[in-house]
């Protein structure tokens, strides 16, 4: 009755292993044909074989990783981030199973997974959200221009289903709208199996800025602070940092309280991030959307208010976690998180797989945390994400985190595969970061001095 099946791989499975152990409960991996000396496969007490490399042929198959779960003799299933995290056909069959679901309902993955109906919930609970357009059908693209119109320039083309930067075009001209809209639509429908879309109000100096929540089920929920995660390739996140950099007291105090105020209105259960962005002219902000699952960059939070949310969300899986309240939560410090890829920022950023001939990263203590899926002699494969560890530093003030963070960085030795450490570094020493401007298009509009420095 104390056994946890975790549907994930990599160092999210082995950061749930550490948290479960730490509550004396026994884990259940699952691997693929590649990650069969993989990690977190020796860390669980358990683990079993769900199919080939492909994670659409092992991680993915809700079935096979259900299969596995019952047979084991598991209670719990944690999905962790990405792959089936996500799915509410997943968690409504590990409920259906007689299984308990880590994570909060199937009908909050409904309605948080489709963006369009996400800002309708946003709104009703007196969150802002930017100008946006009713939905479009596939092939139903006969009024969009006049969306557009009504919308304005520039503009985003969102898939309703997916998450983070997939299935996002900008459109900057009305005379492209329309094919970058079918574009979108093809892309969405073969990716998430919705093809649906809609327009929503481009902010062109953005910065974007997140609130942790975790709420209790019962219409109580608290709010762990923001990170801003503005710095960021593909609408992908590079580095975050706890707390935002330069953002007005009343600003934060705002958007941490209309995030917790969405997550009550929901009676959200579990961990939750509520993403916006942030005018960085004007320090209007917006809901972007929430993602219902933990996220990559959670241990910034964690390392700044002393808490552990894996923890938090098995202990109230378990029924053992009483609502925590708000003025119970403090931060302290400002922490910085760097995650590193097996890629070549000289070439585009493309995947470097190959065998870790060399691996070495720094020593955990109290104020350096290392989040990882890899050891020494390991193979990094073009199956999967190619993140191979995230290196999470804490300090007094923001200035002391980006020394720490350098000085963790020149640490960092890996050979056999190319990594972005170095852009890393790059960015931490760029004087524009230093200071604190940070927005969405930092990276972009300073590529080449970051690649070449």
């Amino acid at each position: 009755m104390n056994k946890v099946l975790i549907a994930n791989r990599g160092e999210i499975a082995c950061r749930i292993i550490k948290s479960c152990k730490k509550l004396g409960l026994t884990t259940v991996a699952v691997y693929s044909e590649a990650d069969a000396e993989a990690l977190h496969v020796k860390m669980a007490d358990e683990a079993y074989p769900v199919g080939p490399a492909s994670a659409k042929e092992s991680y993915l198959v809700a079935d096979k990783v259900l299969k596995v779960a019952l047979d084991s003799g598991a209670r719990f299933v944690h999905p962790g981030y990405g792959f089936l995290s996500e799915s509410s056909r997943f968690a409504r069959a590990v409920e259906d199973a007689g299984l308990t679901w880590v994570g909060p309902s199937p009908q909050s993955i409904d309605d948080m997974g489709d963006k369009e109906r996400a800002r309708e919930i946003a709104k009703a609970a007196s969150v802002p959200i930017l100008p946006g357009s009713p939905r479009f059908d596939v092939g139903q693209l006969d009024t969009i221009e006049q969306a557009g119109e009504a919308v304005g320039y520039p503009l985003l083309v969102k898939a309703s289903a997916g998450g983070g930067g997939i299935g996002m075009r900008l459109v900057e001209h009305p005379e492209q709208l329309l094919e970058i809209a079918q574009a979108t639509q093809s892309m969405a429908e073969k990716a998430f199996g919705d093809g649906t879309i809609f327009l929503e109000r481009f902010i062109t100096n953005a910065r974007h800025v997140e609130v942790q929540v975790f709420g209790f089920g019962n219409g109580e929920a608290v709010h762990l602070f923001e990170r801003d995660c503005s710095l960021q390739r593909r609408y992908q996140k590079v580095i975050e940092e706890s707390t935002a950099p330069g953002l007005p007291e009343a600003v934060r105090e705002k958007m941490v309280s209309v995030a917790a105020s969405l997550c009550q209105h929901q009676k959200y259960s579990g961990a939750g991030t509520v993403e916006f962005v942030v005018d960085a002219d004007t320090f209007d902000f917006f809901f972007l959307e929430m993602n219902t699952r933990i996220q990559v960059e959670h241990p910034v939070t964690e390392m700044c208010t002393g808490t552990d949310l894996v923890g938090m969300q098995m202990r109230l899986a378990q029924q053992d976690l009483a609502p925590i309240k708000q003025a119970s939560i403090s931060h302290q410090g400002h922490s910085i998180e760097c995650r590193i890829y097996a890629e070549n920022p000289a070439k585009n950023f493309m995947p470097s797989p190959g065998p870790l001939e060399r691996f070495k990263l720094p020593d955990e203590t109290h104020d350096i945390r290392i989040d990882c899926g890899f050891q020494e002699g390991d193979q990094v494969t073009f199956f999967y994400d190619p993140m191979i560890a995230k290196i999470i530093c804490h300090a007094e003030t923001r200035h002391k985190a980006i020394d720490r963070m350098l000085k963790a960085l020149d640490e960092v030795e890996i050979e056999g595969v190319k990594t972005n450490t170095q852009f890393l570094i790059n960015c931490l020493k760029h004087q524009d970061f230093v200071s604190g401007k940070v927005s969405t298009g930092f990276i972009d509009k300073r590529l080449p001095d970051l690649i070449n420095s």
